[in-house]
């Protein structure tokens, strides 16, 4: 059964303290494995982001501490914010798990990866080099990288955790200040991770949490003038409204981390019991609450029949229920809209022709779960074949030939990810330069490493996460020219 823990921060954190919201106001955050509510939450707005952005820019001052810190001390503040994630482990998954519902388990796993990641962009801290460019010689040209100055961070709710650390690593590598909105659903971990800031050592304001939501919240995140950089991940319709207050504003630079659709292919001579289930993991995996999920499941007609076998199966095999239970290896979505949403999405399917071949209905009355459902007969124009359902639900279809199969992949405003099993590997190169994706799988899935940049084609986002990449959105570009004058 769920852990009974303490709940130790629920205001926001602006200037390196815990504080009310301007307006008094707060929120609920919810179990969402029986609707109860976790904790009480300062709810921040406009003038909650004001604050905490006059608190980072005093922190990015080029007097500040921070910004006069050597480099490698730098990296070696982000080793102890590591050390004290680790520290932390089990508390901080067990926040996960309670505000989320991910298994205990799953939570485990996001805390480790992202302590590689912090591990990952500490070592980036004093690497950060501009070049020489040769102009003749009566000149000296070189230039400077520079962080881009107070950045604003907006997360989702189904990795919050490790979504708040793709988001600092390399903001605070590159040497900004930044003020985070975490998603209202799961605000508990990010505002955990602010307390193991401070006491790690950052200085006042280079970082700064403001729970609260979208329409307020993120909107000031995004519309406000002295942020220099917005970094969101969530919806592509959300991502939109991003990118307007940006132009609207101050023309901030944008990253976005958004939606997906994304294909995974197998042909005909892959093994059938094995592809089923790397197929299972793509999907099913976080319970479907995954950007770049395998929802496309796309398989050979000579291997159809007998991979839709093994994988309704192996749904069915898939123990839903108490996060918290080892044995457990899906628990709920992360609230009703998400709930009403996957369910209406399941019903159209039904009623678009697609056979259910497991699952297709809410699990139990108390909660927000969903049955693992696995759908064959899915053609490309059904609504679960296009929209995003972010849920358990796996949507099998049928193809002939490559050529066939890469035009419909790409058919799609989506291009976040996407895989291959063969064991050809011509088929596996010409599909993975063929497709548009972002990420392209070969004979495994969601194989993001912190080295490995990560981002999306067309409506799937701008910009890159992770790997060397991620540090650009976090850099100018300063060209410096000396006119060098001959001496007599």
């Amino acid at each position: 059964m769920a852990k009974q823990v303490q709940i130790k921060y629920t205001q926001l954190f602006i200037d390196n303290e815990f504080v009310d919201a301007v307006s008094g106001r707060k929120f609920s955050t919810v179990n969402p494995s029986n609707g109860k509510v976790i904790a009480e939450i300062a709810e921040g707005d406009k003038a909650d982001v004001d604050k905490a952005v006059e608190a980072a820019k005093r922190a990015f001052n080029r007097n500040s501490k921070w910004r006069k810190m050597n480099p490698y001390i730098r990296g070696q503040l982000m080793h102890k914010f590591a050390d004290l994630v680790t520290r932390d482990l089990e508390y901080i998954a067990t926040l996960e798990t309670l505000d989320n519902g991910k298994t205990y388990a799953s939570a485990v796993e996001d805390v480790q990866a992202s302590v590689a990641t912090l591990r990952y962009y500490a070592g980036w801290c004093d690497k950060i080099q501009g070049s020489t460019i040769p102009t003749g010689d009566t000149s000296v040209t070189f230039t400077r990288k520079e962080p881009v100055g107070v950045v604003g961070q907006i997360i989702p709710w189904n990795y919050p955790f490790l979504m708040l650390v793709w988001k600092w690593g390399p903001a605070l590598a590159t040497g900004c200040t930044l003020v985070l909105k975490p998603a209202e659903q799961t605000p508990l971990s990010a505002l955990y991770a602010a307390a193991l800031a401070k006491e790690a050592g950052f200085p006042a304001g280079v970082v700064n949490i403001i729970p609260g939501y979208g329409p307020t919240a993120g909107a000031a995140i995004a519309e406000h003038p002295e942020i220099n950089k917005v970094a969101f991940t969530g919806s592509t319709e959300v991502g939109h409204a991003v990118m307007a207050a940006s132009a609207k504003s101050n023309l901030k630079r944008v990253s976005l981390e958004l939606g997906g659709k994304s294909p995974l292919v197998i042909f005909d001579d892959a093994d059938v019991k094995e592809a089923a289930g790397i197929a299972h993991n793509a999907i099913f995996g976080n319970h479907g609450q995954n950007c770049c999920a395998g929802s496309r499941t796309f398989v050979h007609s000579k291997i159809y029949d007998e991979f839709v076998k093994q994988a309704k199966q192996l749904a069915l095999n898939r123990k839903v229920g108490d996060p918290f239970d080892s044995k457990t290896d899906q628990g709920p979505q992360i609230d009703q809209e998400m709930l009403d949403k996957v369910i209406g999405l399941i019903n159209s399917g039904k009623q678009q022709g697609a056979v259910v071949q497991a699952g297709g209905i809410r699990h139990g009355d108390t909660g927000y779960f969903v049955q693992p459902t696995v759908f064959s007969n899915v053609t490309d124009e059904m609504k679960i074949a296009k929209e995003e359902i972010f849920g358990p639900v796996q949507a099998i279809l049928k193809f002939d030939t490559m050529d066939e199969v890469i035009e419909r992949a790409n058919r799609t405003n989506y291009g976040l990810a996407s895989g291959v099993i063969t064991k050809n590997i011509n088929k596996a190169l010409e599909f993975a330069q063929a497709v548009e994706a972002g990420s392209v799988w070969v004979n495994c899935y969601d194989a993001v490493t912190p080295q490995t940049p990560f981002g999306g084609f067309k409506q799937s986002g701008i910009g890159r996460e992770l790997g060397e990449e991620g540090l650009n959105e976090y850099l100018e570009i300063k060209t410096v020219s000396i006119n060098v004058t001959k001496s007599n």
